[in-house]
This record gives structure tokens, C-alpha cells and sequence, in this order.
């Protein structure tokens, strides 16, 4: 049986009209020329304006052949013809287009979207299963790739979620409207967003056009996932007189000695291009390319210090590289040709602000920071707790609310002062957790009432708990006896026991709600650096408020609900 699906790379061109006469305007025409390419109208199947390219990307003999030949003595020739199409197809009120082989290299890059395929992901990939995310890091000329096949969480990745920019994600998504799911059954499948978005796509001309169809749709009407909104916050600044500033800066820049705030960088969506490529040809406002088998940062920066001031910052927004996958160059190895600002990231200052050009777009580093706080405080407060406390009582304190919690609601031990010993000070003890549950979560008890010091101290327990756990022996053996001994043998864990979630469970002051904006400000700050490390560790993170006796009612056991 045939398959329904193929898996292809869909990219969306915004600044196309969805017509013909705009898509085969938008061609770069000279380009597809020199590759003897075709352009057809499709008849009949879809409904929708197409264009098909095709080319046959021949040469009379391979670009390796001379190499070959030279090493071994041996004189042959072995052509190459690798044939390679575009199509173009406007749906609704976009224009989308799909590459086959070589074909996504038909299509100019000032056209793409590059956000498309992230905006996809990040509503659709289950942040339980990322396999894949790259990023690249504020003012740091870092690119950071981590690839999980079998999918991971996505809070376990490290992402700085305030400095580091998320260029492509990719995950298993549950895609029950796209063809894939419906063919298979309900089959759960991976797809990856960048600047394009490559999954499984109908093959049918109508089944193509449904998935495009409802790809656009996720991406204009369903919010990002919770877990991965954080991937739009950090935007480029749209401030008009902040970025001519800071253009006049880069352009003063450019005109003196090398002082190592403008560094080399790779555009993401080229990244793969980068690995292949044998030649790097740069030119900025002369006939002659400069030829080197890298990127050349130093011959960008001797061009631009001969350009007139005022000029040099467009000169490298003119000024191109080019891509070859081999070093003598020849017009079909071309892999890729973007302008030369892409290549470059500047870190400057305007007073106090610091600002970084990353990929043509400037961002405020740091103006992302306190959102990144808020969203990952906010996160931290489920609405349905794993955990169900009791109320706190008129009268009681964190010892009493402690040893009090197991007469209240099954399966809890209470570790509130059975301390292990502390294998960084053997003569020392530390205190692993007030209560421990049944599956092993770690609860921290808090009494608030004194301002952010006390948090601030719940919040590095559990680090230094996790922390010990994880890392000694002695500790996890010691805590599992003591959970057994003070549960007189109802509470078991296994000697190798590793926490998996740990509860900050915490009462303000009398008759304040605990929410993520009654939080003290400071406490807001340490939690979110403590839960983040928690998360890489793979420990997750609730906070809870703790209720408090409602005036007239007593207290009893039996106005609580028992624990599953």
C-alpha cells in the first residue's frame, strides 16, 4: 500500500502575495536560470495557485574528481545530475512552499518566515518529549544544540530563559488532525520547528492542502504551551530611536581597531550549511570576494574600517557571504548566500543598557529577566497540588504542624528534625525534609511570617536535599531507614532512592493568600533560580499555600480529605 505521508519541510513566505503572478515574481529568476530550471502551473488536482521548479542540478563532472584523480593517479570523470524541485502553493492567505532534495535551496531566503516552524512547535510539541533544541546565547557568540532522540522535559534542557534565544524545537506532538494521525491511527509522531516546520505531510493533493490548512490554523488560534511560552519572550527591540542609536554606535564600531565586541556567529538556519561547506566566499562593496575555507571575521572587519563613515554598517547588510560545498566554488556547489550581518553579533552599551545584534535584530539583554521570573514562579503554582495538606491551626507551630500531619491525612512520615549526617562536615547534620509522602516527594514546610529570610533558607534546603541525594550514597540510605523507622515500617523507599518532585509548602502571614504576586519580590527571584536547578536535575517543582482553619471550625481529623 502506498504511503499517504511523506515527510517534508514546509516554509511559509509572508511577503508574498498568494497569487501566481506574485509567486513567480518573487523568484529569483537569474539564479534558476543558471541552473537550466523549469518553472509548470500544476492542472487539475489542487484547487489552489501553484507553481512547480524544477532543476536538473547537472555538471559534467564531479567537483571531487580533480582531488581524486591527484591523490590516486587515476584518470577518470563521473558526472553528477541531481535533480531537485520546488513547489510554491498559496493557501488561503499565505504562500507556502515545500523543497524535494535540494529544492528548499530554490527558494530566496529573504522570502522565508523564520520563525514559522518554531511558532508550530511550540504549541504542538509535548514539552515532556523534546528531542531536539537549539539556541543561541545573549552576548555570548554561543550556539547550543542538545539532540534527545528518545524526547526528554523540556525544564531539564537548561535553557537560560531570559538570555538565550530558541531558534528550533523539535518533539513528539499528538498532530490528530494531520493526515499522519488519521492514516495511522492516532500515531503519535515527532515534527521540527526553525524557520521551516518538517513533518509528515499528505501526499494527496487535497491531504496537502488540509495540513497546511490546519498547520496555520495551531499557529494563529492555539496559545503556546505553557511549558515553552517562554520561547516568545525574548523579541527583537522595536524601539525606532533606540535602534538608530545603536546602529550609529555599531557603525563607529566598525570603523576602529578590533576590541572584541563584535564576534563571529553562525545563522541558525544555516547551521547544517556551515558543516558542509568547503569555501566561504565574502563580499562586501567590491567586485573581488574575499575566499577563505571559514568565515572570515577578520577580512568582514578590514572591509568595513575602509568604508565611509556612516556607511559601513550598510556595506555589511549589502555585503554577502556565499556557501560552497566545495573549495573550487563553481555556481552549482552554492549551498547558501545570506548578507554578512548575519554573521557578525555586536555587544554594545547606550549608558547603563546593554544591547546585543544577534542574526540582523538587536535585543536588550537582561529586559527579559523579570518576565522569566514571574513565568517561572507563576508555572510553580499548580491548580490541582500533587499534595493535600491539613490547615494550619491557631497556635501551631512548624514542629507541632509538622508531627501533626500524618494523624491527618495517610501517608505521610514526618522528618521535621531527623536529620542525616552531612557527608561535606561529618561532625554536622542537615535536615532532608519536613514530611516525605508516599511516592517519595520531598515536602518543605514554611511559616513566612518574617519576610523573604525564612524562604530563602526553604528554598536552599531543598537544593543542598536534592543536592546530597542524588550525589551520596550514605545520605540516600540513611534517609530511606529513617523514613521506615519513623513510619514503624509503614513507609518504604528503596535504599538508591533519588526525590523526583519536591514541595515548598509555605503560610504567609494570618489571613494573606499564598499566590505568585504575594510572593515576597526577593523570594520570587531565589525560587526561580532554585526551582530552575531543581528542574535540570529532573526534580519537579510545586509551591503550595497552606490553608489555614477557617474561623469556627476546630480543626478535627475528619474534616480533611485522606490522601490516595
Amino acid at each position: 500500500m502506498a504511503p499517504s505521508t511523506t515527510k517534508r519541510t514546509l516554509y511559509r513566505l509572508p511577503d508574498v502575495a498568494p497569487t501566481l503572478d506574485a509567486m513567480f515574481d518573487a523568484l529569483d529568476h537569474d539564479y534558476l536560470a543558471s541552473l537550466g530550471a523549469d518553472i509548470r502551473i500544476p492542472k487539475g488536482r489542487l484547487t489552489v495557485p501553484s507553481l512547480v521548479v524544477t532543476a536538473p542540478m547537472e555538471k559534467e563532472e564531479a567537483s571531487w574528481v580533480p582531488d581524486v584523480s591527484r591523490t590516486t593517479g587515476l584518470a577518470f570523470s563521473e558526472p553528477v545530475r541531481r535533480p531537485s524541485c520546488l513547489h510554491l502553493l498559496a493557501v488561503d492567505d499565505h504562500v507556502y512552499a515545500i523543497g524535494y532534495d535540494q529544492g528548499f535551496r530554490l527558494i530566496p531566503n529573504r522570502l522565508k518566515d523564520k520563525r514559522f516552524g518554531l511558532s508550530f512547535a511550540i504549541r504542538q510539541v509535548d514539552p515532556m518529549q523534546v528531542q531536539d533544541l537549539a539556541s543561541q546565547a545573549l552576548g555570548e557568540a554561543r550556539t547550543d544544540i542538545t539532540i534527545a532522540p528518545g524526547g526528554m522535559p523540556v525544564l531539564r534542557l537548561g535553557i537560560q530563559e531570559h538570555s538565550q534565544i530558541v531558534r528550533r524545537l523539535g518533539g513528539y506532538l499528538d498532530g490528530r488532525a494531520l493526515t499522519r494521525a488519521r492514516a495511522g491511527r492516532g500515531e503519535i509522531f515527532s515534527a521540527d520547528g526553525g524557520c521551516g516546520l518538517r513533518l509528515p505531510l499528505g501526499i494527496e493533493a487535497e491531504d496537502l492542502v488540509a495540513d497546511i490548512r490546519e498547520i496555520a490554523r495551531v499557529c494563529r488560534e492555539v496559545a503556546p504551551q505553557p511549558a515553552l511560552e517562554f520561547v516568545e519572550h525574548i523579541v527583537p527591540l522595536k524601539d525606532d530611536p533606540i535602534v538608530t542609536r545603536l546602529e550609529h554606535a555599531l557603525d563607529d564600531a566598525l570603523g576602529g581597531p578590533a576590541d572584541g565586541r563584535i564576534a563571529s556567529t553562525i545563522p541558525m538556519d544555516h547551521w547544517e550549511d556551515y558543516s558542509a561547506a568547503h569555501a566561504f566566499h565574502m563580499k562586501i562593496n567590491s567586485h573581488e570576494a574575499g575566499r577563505s575555507d571559514k568565515f572570515d571575521l577578520e577580512y568582514v572587519l578590514r572591509r568595513a574600517r575602509v568604508q565611509r563613515a556612516g556607511r559601513r554598517l550598510e556595506a555589511l547588510r549589502q555585503g554577502t557571504v556565499t556557501l560552497y560545498g566545495h573549495r573550487r566554488a563553481a555556481a552549482q556547489d552554492a549551498l547558501a548566500s545570506t548578507t554578512v550581518l548575519r554573521w557578525i553579533e555586536a555587544n554594545l552599551s547606550l549608558g547603563s543598557r546593554r544591547f546585543c545584534l544577534l542574526d540582523g535584530e538587536w535585543y536588550e539583554m537582561g529586559a527579559a529577566y523579570l518576565d522569566s521570573v514571574r513565568n517561572t514562579v507563576a508555572r510553580l503554582f499548580p491548580t490541582s497540588p500533587s499534595v493535600n495538606l491539613p490547615p494550619w491551626r491557631d497556635g501551631d507551630t512548624e514542629r507541632s504542624y509538622n508531627a501533626h500531619v500524618p494523624d491527618q491525612v495517610d501517608g505521610y512520615v514526618c522528618m521535621d528534625r531527623k536529620n542525616a549526617k552531612n557527608p561535606l562536615r561529618p561532625t554536622t547534620e542537615f535536615e532532608v525534609c519536613d514530611l516525605v509522602t508516599a511516592d517519595g516527594t520531598l515536602v518543605m514546610v514554611k511559616h513566612a511570617h518574617g519576610g523573604s529570610g525564612p524562604l530563602s533558607h526553604l528554598f536552599s534546603q531543598g537544593l543542598l536535599a536534592v543536592q546530597l541525594l542524588q550525589k551520596s550514597a550514605e545520605v540516600r540510605a540513611e534517609f530511606a531507614r529513617r523514613a521506615f523507622e519513623e513510619s514503624k515500617g509503614k513507609h518504604v523507599l528503596p535504599d538508591d532512592f533519588m526525590p523526583r518532585r519536591v514541595v515548598f509548602a509555605i503560610l504567609l502571614k494570618h489571613g494573606t493568600v499564598l499566590t505568585p504576586d504575594t510572593l515576597f519580590p526577593f523570594s520570587q527571584v531565589t525560587l526561580a533560580q532554585a526551582a530552575r536547578t531543581l528542574e535540570l536535575w529532573g526534580v519537579t517543582v510545586e509551591v503550595v499555600g497552606i490553608p489555614e482553619v477557617p474561623s469556627g471550625v476546630d480543626g478535627r481529623p475528619d474534616l480533611f480529605r485522606t490522601a490516595a
